[in-house]
């Protein structure tokens, strides 16, 4: 499987600069007295949440990705992919659970179904 082959969705990137600008304005704060040098990791965790969490998808799995962990989903366990009521999509799996797509948005499914190799049919 090459990396060809995989679709990716991130968050926007102004999060992660947004979040490197507040860790800068942050340090002269945390450089004050060393009882306030946990408020870096507020930011930084931020940061590295922007950086790390989202959605790969592949024509065997989807792949979730958070700040601290991740999700394998093989294909064969997504019974639905739907938006919810605010746009945001979410995939349901054969077992009744219904989780979140990181960074994927209900307009982005006909985009991360085509790397199935399936088709979705013409509303209209």
């Amino acid at each position: 499987m090459s990396r060809a082959d995989t679709i990716r969705f991130r968050h926007n990137q102004a999060i992660l600069v947004a979040a490197v600008i507040a860790t800068i304005g942050a340090l002269p704060l945390a450089a004050a007295r060393w009882y306030l040098l946990p408020v870096l990791l507020v930011p930084l965790a931020v940061a590295i949440w922007a950086w790390r969490s989202g959605t790969d998808a592949d024509p065997r799995e989807l792949r979730l990705r958070a700040l601290a962990g991740g999700r394998r989903i093989p294909w064969e366990q997504v019974v639905e992919l739907a938006a919810d009521p605010r746009g945001r999509a979410v995939v349901r799996l054969a077992d009744g659970q219904q989780l979140p797509l990181p960074a994927v948005r209900g307009v982005d499914l006909p985009r991360l179904v085509s790397i199935t190799g399936q088709t979705l049919p013409d509303p209209h």
